[in-house]
């Protein structure tokens, strides 16, 4: 099969990438505008395969799209171009707008004009995935409560809200046009080749640094934390198993409090990197709470049983094994970091949390 990926340099599409290249014969055309979060850097290990090709192209750009198509012929679409920080789309929320919506409404109908050219058996196999988000759903009071598959949708930032408006309009297309889509709504990933804004990264790479480790509030926020790799073989388990209009949630299982994520890292680089910086005693020295985002989410929580029970994936990873992994990963690759951490992005840190007040 050969599948067209969007946002493919991204964290989750390069591991999925990857993960389709590695362990099965298809193919994969990689769509990726490349703004700053997507790398190539991430693809490496595959690029040179013949089952990969790379197109540098906007899912805003209808023509470009078009072109896609009818040159590479896809059987499937695993849609993950999106704009993806919630801190960035408070302080822009233009660019979420932009891509998440009208991005996504331009692929579906590229997809849709493309899925009508097709001749059978290829148009009843034909899938269009659209892979979202746990946030679409805001957050949990209840502690005992999970999401599902049928939670209400109820986004609080601009991010959740864009990817909202981008699984409806999978929705409308399927049930307007006929197209066979699927929706997958995940948890927090996180993993190796994670852009360093996110908290994960962003902790280890400013612990190793010296640097202030800042945590929103008093880091109470619960997230269900997902190891990307995992979450690459679930989506690959659902493009190729799943029965079109179904809908599922991948969760890891892992409920942890930011500031419990932020200690786990700590503890982990006083074991595998016990050569700190001048001036740090202890890696946990350097957390720094600093006043919360607007609007943030308390819990975030998923019912995974569906797919478990339906498609037989369930998370191989522990949070313990893959936060290990995942420290790991970054010693290791320091260039892959310095590539990654150019001014730009240094200048995002700086006003994102250069002028929040500490708390603490």
């Amino acid at each position: 099969m050969k599948i067209l990926v969007t946002g493919g340099a991204g964290f989750i599409g390069s591991a999925l990438t990857r993960y389709i290249i590695r362990e099965t014969t298809d193919s994969v055309v990689n769509v990726d505008k490349l703004t700053y979060a997507g790398n190539l850097a991430s693809l490496t290990g595959i690029s040179s395969s013949g089952r990969y090709a790379f197109e540098q192209v906007d899912i805003c750009n209808r023509i470009e799209l078009d072109r896609v198509f009818q040159q590479h012929r896809p059987e499937a679409i695993m849609h993950l171009a999106a704009e993806s920080h919630v801190d960035r789309s408070i302080e822009g929320p233009a660019a979420f707008i932009e891509t998440n919506i009208v991005g996504t409404y331009t692929l579906l109908e590229a997809a849709r004009h493309y899925w009508q050219t097709l001749g059978e058996p290829t148009k009843t196999s034909f899938r269009f995935h659209h892979i979202s988000t746990d946030e679409v759903y805001g957050d949990l009071d209840n502690p005992s409560e999970l999401f599902t598959e049928t939670t209400p949708y109820a986004p609080s930032s601009p991010y959740s809200a864009s990817k909202a408006s981008s699984d409806h309009l999978v929705r409308a297309w399927r049930r307007t046009y006929g197209l066979p889509t699927i929706i997958t709504n995940c948890s927090n990933n996180y993993g190796p080749y994670h852009f360093p804004e996110k908290l994960i990264p962003l902790t280890i790479l400013n612990a190793l640094e010296g640097k202030p480790l800042p945590v929103y509030g008093k880091g109470n926020q619960v997230r269900d934390w997902l190891y990307v790799e995992d979450h690459a073989r679930a989506l690959y388990h659902v493009m190729t198993q799943a029965v079109e209009g179904e809908i599922y949630n991948i969760g890891g299982h892992n409920e942890k409090q930011n500031l419990e994520v932020v200690h786990t890292i700590c503890a982990l680089l006083e074991e595998l990197a016990p050569n700190k910086p001048d001036g740090v005693k202890q890696y946990c020295d350097l957390i720094t709470f600093v006043a919360d985002r607007p609007g943030h989410d308390l819990r975030y929580a998923i019912d995974a049983s569906k797919i478990q029970r339906e498609l037989g994936w369930s998370p191989e990873e522990t949070f313990e094994s893959g936060m290990r992994k995942t420290v790991q990963w970054y010693l290791e690759n320091p260039e892959w970091v310095a590539q990654i951490k150019s001014g730009a992005y240094m200048q995002w840190i700086d006003k994102n949390y250069g002028s929040r007040a500490t708390t603490a």
